[in-house]
């Protein structure tokens, strides 16, 4: 109809661009339509797809593939196998779409996926009562050789309690590990629970003997899931970014390796200014120094306040910190400590 007017308005002796403007459209627009038809390029447009597969052939398709023989196998093994039958039903590539649409796609196996239980919650009111500890690389400088940091933390009061380095990993190495820092620290039997992730050397047979020789409960993470882990996997990056760690020129030796983790652990124990404990060291945690530092920074802030109430609009900051450190909450712990936050909040 467009064409028909521009060229009735043209023969009339009107110019054809004032004539497209007064239809909405452009000149070009009107020559490409009169070159390759009115078919409608634009990318919103209603389009007739040629090779789609109609409503009868998806049921087809998903007859076959949810079929005694097929239903087990994914598309990749569905399609060769009927192929060797002389059937065509449609491309892998379609099927896997059906499929996915249809939400069939996952799971395809005789096997079921494994459900691996949520770790227990454990629960810290003081030091050495619950500890974490991991392994690390520590880049050489030659590639495809590391170093394994050994770092086992108090999670009540982020204090690295023990560590070592060594050229490999092995339950035996952590086993050692372990028993020196029970020693150091005094641990008691029926004490302290270790959480740690899922590889060899945590749950290897030396590890878990010490561990039952020492009376320390074993906890582990599930498999692949970094967040059952968090407090080691965050002191791994305090590592791994400290400014002295040597990102390009990396550790020559073992004996560099083992002298740099001595300044860092000193630094990181008693010079370290932790944001979690509202800025105080792990050491003066471990050592229940903090209550008085927090009654003392309370009591500056109080004064702070009374000398100058004009420049306080709220409470003055809480230094308080908290009684109880969680490892791996679960959903009711969660809405617990929640509501009672948002109480403490409301009556501040």
């Amino acid at each position: 109809m467009a064409i028909d007017l521009v060229s009735e308005a043209s023969a009339n002796g009107a110019r054809k661009f004032k004539a497209c403007e007064l239809l909405g459209v452009t000149l070009r627009t009107l020559e490409r339509w009169k070159k390759n038809g009115t078919v409608d390029q634009r990318k919103s447009a209603e389009r007739k797809i040629a090779n789609k597969l109609t409503e009868e052939e998806k049921q087809m398709i998903l007859s076959t593939v949810n079929s005694c023989e097929y239903r087990d196998l994914p598309p990749c093994q569905i399609v060769p196998r009927l192929a060797d039958k002389g059937i065509y039903i449609a491309s892998e590539s379609s099927i896997y779409r059906i499929l996915r649409k249809e939400r069939q796609l996952a799971h395809r196996g005789l096997t079921s996926p494994v459900k691996h239980k949520r770790p227990d919650p454990f629960e810290a009111t003081k030091p050495n009562q619950l500890w974490s500890w991991d392994i690390t690389f520590l880049p050489t400088q030659v590639r495809g050789i590391y170093f394994y940091l050994y770092l086992i933390m108090d999670i009540f009061s982020r204090k690295i309690v023990g560590w070592s380095i060594h050229t490999t990993q092995t339950s035996g190495h952590a086993a050692n590990l372990m028993h020196q820092a029970c020693l150091d620290e005094k641990v008691d039997e029926g004490q302290l629970v270790l959480h740690s992730d899922n590889g060899s050397p945590m749950k290897g047979a030396t590890m878990l003997a010490m561990l039952e020789k020492l009376g320390v409960v074993p906890s582990f993470s599930r498999p692949s899931v970094s967040d059952d882990n968090p407090f080691s996997e965050a002191l791994f990056r305090t590592v791994k970014y400290h400014p002295s760690f040597p990102i390009a020129a990396k550790f020559e030796t073992i004996f560099d390796a083992r002298t740099w983790t001595i300044k860092f652990v000193e630094w990181y124990n008693n010079v370290h200014m932790h944001s979690s404990l509202k800025f105080i060291t792990p050491s003066q945690r471990h050592m229940r120094d903090d209550i008085a530092i927090m009654q003392n920074r309370h009591k500056i802030y109080q004064s702070a306040k009374e000398n100058h109430p004009e420049r306080w609009s709220s409470s003055a900051r809480n230094w308080e910190l908290p009684h109880t450190v969680t490892l791996n909450p679960n959903r009711k712990n969660r809405i617990n400590t929640g509501t009672q936050k948002y109480a403490e909040k409301s009556v501040a």
